[in-house]
Parts: C-alpha cells; sequence; structure tokens
C-alpha cells in the first residue's frame, strides 16, 4: 500500500521539496502518493514575474545568488541553463544616498568591508573621522564570548556607526527589509563572526579572503556566472519549470487547510508504521487527507495555526518569528523621456535619510531582457520594518510616492509608460537575535512529532538557494523516515 506525503504549502520551498521527493523516490522501490496543497490558485509564493509590452516586471525577488549553488544546480537539473543570464557587468556599480546625493559604493567594498584601499579612501561615502574608525578595526580585540548580538551592534563594535549607517544597515534592509539592531548576526552573517575570531578583524580577515579568491581565480576556469543570476524570462521560468517536471505530485490549488490533526493513540505508543497514517490533513471544503507524513512549507505564523490545537508550546515558538510587509513598484519609461541613468544597478538608502523608499533598482540596467527596445524599467521597494503602513496604501499612492521619490533623488519627473505594484503581506521572516537558540528549542519540539517536517524561509535562510537546499534536505528527512521509521 503506498504511503501519503502531504505537503502544505506552494511557494518555492514547498515546490523544491516536492521535486526532490519525486526524485528520491523514483530512486527507491518506495511507493508513495504526494499531495501539495496550496491555498492561493496560484504556484510560486513570492515569485511572480509578469512580461506588459516588452517589460519583464518581477513582483518578488528578481535574481539568486550564484555564490549559493543550490539554485544554479536546480536550474541546469531542470533543463534551464539555456535560459540562464547574469548582469551586465558594464554597469556593475552600487550607489547609496548620503545627504540626497547618490555616492557610488566604493570598489573592492565586500558588503560593508573594504578591500582595496585606494577607493575606500577616495570615496566620499564616508567622512575622514569615519574611516580612521573603520580602520581602527585591526586593533581592537575580538569578542570573547559567544552570544548572539545583532547585526546592528557588531558592526557599531568592529567598524563605527558611520559605517553602519551608511553602509552595512542600508544594505541589510535591501536584503532582509529589517533593523539592523534587531537582526541576528549569526543567523544571517555567520562569517563575519567567523572572520573576527580566525583573523582577530573583518579587513584583516577580508583582505586575506581575497587573495585566496584571486589565487583560486588564477588557477582554475573563469566562472561563467555572475554573482547575481536569474533567467531570462523571469524567475517563474523557475516555478514553471519545477511544475512541469512534478508529474508524480498531484497539486491542489485554491485549497485552504484549517488544520493538521495527529493520531493521538499512535502519537502515545511512538509504535509508528509507514503504512498507517498518522496524521489528518483537514480542508476548508470538509475534506480530509491521511497523511504519513506532512511537510509544513507556509510561513511561521501560518504554520502555528496549522499546529497550535495538538502542540500550543510549537504553536507559540512559531510566532516567535516575526515577519514584516514590502511592496515594489515597477515603472517603465521611454528612454527618449529621460535622461540617460547613470552606471549601475541601483541605490540603497540609509534610514537616516529618511525617505519612503528602502532602495532602487535600475532592473533595465541590471539585466538584459527587461524592457523593450527604447524603453528602461526602474524598480523601488518601500515598507519594510520602518515603513511597514505603507503597503496597505492604494496602488496609485504608492505609484505617486515612488514617483516623487525619483524625482527628488534622481530628477526623473516625465510619466511612466507602465506601473505596477506588487505587495507582499508579512511575507519576510525576521531572524531576530536568538533566532538560532530558538531554532534548536523548535526542533527539539518538533521531534516529539515524528512524520511532522519544517521547512521554508523562516528557519535557515532567506533566499531562493537557501530555500531550495532546505527543501532536499527536508525530502531526505521524509525519505528516511518513511524507510526507517525514524525522525532524527
Amino acid at each position: 500500500m503506498p504511503k501519503n506525503i502531504v505537503i502544505i504549502g506552494g511557494g518555492i520551498s514547498g515546490l523544491a521539496t516536492a521535486y526532490y521527493l519525486q526524485e528520491q523516490l523514483a530512486l527507491s522501490k518506495d511507493r508513495a502518493i504526494c499531495h501539495l496543497i496550496e491555498a492561493r490558485e496560484r504556484l510560486g509564493g513570492v515569485i511572480l514575474t509578469e512580461t506588459v509590452d516588452g517589460f519583464v516586471i518581477e513582483g518578488g525577488p528578481d535574481s539568486f545568488l550564484s555564490q549559493k549553488p543550490w539554485a544554479l544546480e536546480l536550474c541546469q537539473w531542470l533543463g534551464l541553463t539555456d535560459r540562464l543570464i547574469g548582469t551586465r557587468e558594464d554597469q556593475r556599480k552600487t550607489y547609496v544616498l548620503c545627504k540626497g546625493q547618490l555616492q557610488e559604493l566604493p570598489e573592492g567594498l565586500t558588503l560593508m568591508v573594504p578591500t582595496r584601499l585606494r577607493p575606500f579612501l577616495w570615496s566620499g561615502l564616508i567622512s575622514l573621522p569615519g574611516k580612521i574608525r573603520m580602520g581602527m578595526d585591526l586593533f581592537l580585540p575580538r569578542k570573547k564570548d559567544e552570544e548572539d548580538e545583532s547585526m546592528g551592534a557588531f558592526v557599531r563594535r568592529r567598524l563605527g556607526q558611520e559605517a553602519l549607517e551608511r553602509i552595512a544597515e542600508p544594505l541589510m534592509a535591501g536584503i532582509y527589509a529589517g533593523n539592523a539592531d534587531q537582526i541576528s548576526l549569526k543567523a544571517t552573517f555567520p562569517n563575519f563572526l567567523t572572520l573576527e575570531r580566525e583573523y582577530g578583524s573583518l579587513i584583516r580577515g577580508m583582505w586575506f579572503k581575497r587573495r585566496e579568491v584571486q589565487r583560486r581565480q588564477r588557477e582554475e576556469a573563469p566562472s561563467k556566472w555572475t554573482l547575481f543570476m536569474t533567467l531570462q524570462g523571469g524567475l517563474t521560468e523557475l516555478v514553471q519549470a519545477l511544475i512541469a517536471k512534478l508529474d508524480g505530485v498531484s497539486l491542489m490549488t485554491g485549497k485552504q487547510v484549517i488544520r493538521v490533526n495527529p493520531d493521538s493513540s499512535q502519537m502515545a505508543t511512538l509504535n509508528l508504521s509507514p503504512r498507517q497514517p498518522v496524521y489528518q490533513i483537514q480542508l476548508a471544503e470538509g475534506r480530509v487527507l491521511p497523511a504519513d507524513a506532512v511537510i509544513l512549507a507556509t510561513p511561521a505564523y501560518a504554520t502555528a495555526t496549522l499546529v497550535e490545537g495538538f502542540s500550543p508550546s510549537l504553536a507559540t515558538l512559531l510566532r516567535q518569528i516575526p515577519y514584516v510587509s514590502t511592496a515594489t513598484v515597477s515603472l517603465g519609461y521611454k528612454k527618449s523621456d529621460l535622461s540617460p541613468l547613470p552606471q549601475g544597478f541601483g541605490f540603497v538608502v540609509p534610514r537616516s535619510e529618511h525617505r519612503k523608499i528602502i532602495a532602487s533598482t535600475w532592473t533595465s540596467n541590471k539585466y538584459p531582457h527587461r524592457a523593450p527596445e527604447g524603453g528602461i524599467l526602474l524598480r523601488c521597494y518601500l515598507g519594510g520594518a520602518d515603513h511597514e503602513e505603507l503597503v496597505s496604501l492604494e496602488d496609485r499612492t504608492l505609484i505617486q510616492i515612488a514617483r516623487e521619490e525619483l524625482k527628488e533623488i534622481m530628477g526623473i519627473s516625465r510619466e511612466p509608460v507602465l506601473a505596477r505594484v506588487y505587495r507582499w503581506t508579512k511575507a519576510m521572516p525576521q531572524y531576530l537575535v536568538g533566532h538560532l537558540d530558538r531554532l534548536a528549542i523548535l526542533e527539539e519540539l518538533l521531534s516529539r512529532y515524528p512524520g511532522l517536517f519544517l521547512t521554508g524561509s523562516a528557519y535557515r535562510g532567506v533566499g531562493i538557494p537557501d530555500c531550495i537546499r532546505h527543501g532536499a534536505l527536508t525530502a531526505e528527512k521524509v525519505i528516511k523516515y518513511l524507510q526507517l521509521g525514524t525522525w532524527a
């Protein structure tokens, strides 16, 4: 008799988990029926691409990191290699809004750490006292204890307040949409802790790492991938390719799960048989699906609602992972209506500038195939931890805000030929200080419910590659559990 596997949540995490489950089941002798249930009619979660009048518009993420190989590998396995495109290397600049002016991030700056002296010294982004303070990183002692600290506290301690305000904080806001003084360093950038521990200095550590990279580049064939990668028709191509491959998975869209119920008698004995379903998946329509294994690929707060009936403590812990809301506004222009854009990918905005946007990507500068001939595509990011209230405004108001910000910052006053707004309500998890400790407790609680698995951006990485990797690892755990009757 085949085993039943139910995946709840049809974002990239749920889809990747389903794909890897299908692949591993095909290699084994086990038979299983796999259902993927998504409340919305559309699969893909925050990945959403629209093509309008030749503009390729990303509503959510516009790329993934090639340094984390899991998204690239999945694209290759799905036959998408020929569709992969990187950033335009001739546009490889990023700016920071500083005192109302766009200042270029100095060349050789790795996130927030200078690895090349001359561009950093000549940069107008950081004042002379701020540069001296950043240089003190070379002489400051290592942190002695192992306690987690916020990204803000770490940068302030190693590089100073100015480096935090003008470099680290706006860059972090562009990734996590959060507050640097609340975001956990261990959960987001543990490599900085490693540099401090091993080299006693971020700058010294980055210098050594840069030399290692340069040595490898001399010895190895040059990579054909840029740091940020996407697909020619947008990231929805990845979602569509996954869906096309899931011929062994029942895809149930527009179906709301309201409750997950374990069989309490079997849970009490822990004498589990994979042939006897231990969970009941209750749908809003009244239907109930039995499951030998359940994978919850939903946001942490939604997962909490599903499990609180049998584990209030698990639900409480899940709700301790907060989320913030964001919105993107994409604006298309005729190139003839605008002055030439600066060379570069776009700019980020420090909190100290008191602007309403977090950042702006000059999309048609950053990637090819994003605007028709004679067109320009720009994108603005709003909301996040500091201005979450903006996300609830009407489309026309958000468009007006984005246009006003671009006018004041870049002098763009012409009417766009296209405008699109995308809202992502409570879609960005926040890894607060102590996040990894909470995950350890979460995993201990989860071990009491064999056959129940969690995956998604709430836990160990918010990016597309992280979600794909976690989906693959979850699939391995599910297969092991069903084959061996273990949940270790």
